[in-house]
């Protein structure tokens, strides 16, 4: 059990250095080799199937396990062949069992065993009671394994995706799903409903841009309660681009004067202040460094770049020189990641790349190679970055785990995503 953890400890290196860069290369190669067995006794085991196959997706994702391919069924109360797994490499075996609870719910135990400790380290059961939602109760169980070994944490895939889906001309509904997209629930349904964003970081509220009598509305509501509160209305582009860390503050682009600017709008006082007064295009406002300053797209040089604007302050500054047409930014503390317009190949065709860059120092990192990637996010933790790749006309979720240097994707059945955030 020592020789897992110290791995797992020593894997990551911290995310953010003293200099302001980013190191995401592995310092470790040496990663625990995880099997996963689903026991004889599991009822409904085709949603256990998927459930173990959901909790492989996550430990790979995580960066922190070498998830073998495996079919081994192990009774549940029975130990494993130990010295079978040791002789195959096999550091930790997780046993999963399920059953179905008096009051309709569904149950999946889990035992964990430390092959080279020969013995049972963890053991826990987890219950849902609606079982579409599977994908989450395997989220928790790949957290509560990686948690238990003091791995980095991974806790941001339990957290809702929330998305705008195009349906039909002028028809967008808003989506809560989780990161992989295997589960979906509509929350907001009828009308062209755009741009949703978080408003908290319990995720209990979110805004969305919706329109009423054919005017942009900036509407905020309740996931559970659906308590609906009306913001502003303004014609033209209306859009809750970014919330400040203590959800008080939210970065507006409006257009009450037909250009977009950018407006701070304050939810207890329920005003806004104007940031930005340029006779041009500036939207996608995003907070960085501790809500002090903001990143945003401007179109002052002609085309679509990223500037910065301290807060209190007078004052633009051009934060990016590469590429000629930035088109949109995420942010985390002192971070970036935006788009960038780049020439694919020698006859001139373009595709749309990522780049991490710090806005203390000159460190700057291409993330993606290929197809068109637009709509980057970050995780709350600032490890994990979420996005949408196009390539051949094919659209999929694309997470990369910045500290990993590692990407995945989940391809999209149906639909097109106008916005999505975490």
């Amino acid at each position: 059990m020592k020789k897992i953890i110290t791995l797992l400890f020593f894997l990551t290196s911290f995310l953010f250095a003293a200099d302001a860069e980013i190191d995401i290369v592995k310092k470790s190669t040496s990663l625990p080799k995880i099997e996963i067995g689903v026991a004889p006794s599991a009822v409904k085991k085709s949603l256990t199937n998927k459930i173990k196959d959901m909790i492989a997706k996550d430990l790979k994702v995580s960066g922190h396990f070498d998830v073998l391919d495996t079919k081994l069924s192990v009774d549940y109360n029975s130990m494993p062949d130990m010295l079978r797994l040791s002789n195959k490499g096999t550091d930790l075996f997780l046993n999963i069992d399920s059953n179905q609870s008096g009051f309709g719910g569904y149950s999946v135990m889990i035992k964990l065993y430390d092959i080279n400790a020969k013995q049972l380290v963890f053991n826990r059961s987890f219950t849902t009671s609606k079982e579409d939602r599977y994908p989450f109760l395997a989220h928790r169980i790949a957290i509560a394994v990686n948690k238990h070994l003091k791995a980095p944490p991974i806790d941001w895939m339990d957290k809702f995706v929330i998305f705008s889906q195009y349906k039909a001309a002028r028809k967008a509904d808003i989506i809560i799903a989780d990161y992989t997209l295997t589960y979906q629930k509509p929350v907001i349904r009828g009308g062209l409903n755009i741009f949703p964003k978080w408003a908290d970081k319990k995720q209990e509220s979110f805004y969305y841009t919706t329109y009423d009598k054919g005017i942009p509305t900036l509407v905020k509501t309740n996931l559970y309660t659906r308590k609906r509160e009306v913001i502003m209305k303004s014609e033209g582009m209306l859009v809750a681009s970014d919330v400040s860390e203590d959800g008080r503050k939210v970065l507006i682009t409006a257009s009450p004067e037909y250009q977009p600017d950018i407006f701070l709008y304050d939810t207890q006082k329920r005003s806004k202040i104007r940031l930005t007064t340029y006779k041009g295009i500036d939207v996608g406002a995003r907070f960085v460094e501790n809500d002090s300053k903001i990143v945003f797209v401007s179109d002052r040089l002609k085309y679509p770049n990223i500037f910065a604007k301290k807060l209190g302050s007078r004052g633009v500054e051009r934060l990016v020189y590469h590429g000629r047409n930035n088109s949109s930014a995420t942010t985390h503390k002192d971070f970036v990641v935006y788009t960038s317009r780049d020439r694919d190949n020698e006859f001139g065709t373009y595709i749309f790349n990522l780049y991490l860059m710090s806005t203390k120092s000159d460190f700057l990192k291409r993330l993606t190679s290929n197809g068109s990637n637009q709509f980057p996010k970050f995780s709350a933790d600032g490890e994990s970055l979420i996005f949408l790749k196009t390539v051949n006309d094919r659209s999929s979720i694309g997470i990369i785990r910045l500290n990993h240097s590692k990407s995945f994707l989940f391809p999209l059945t149906n639909g097109k995503i106008q916005s999505i955030d975490w």
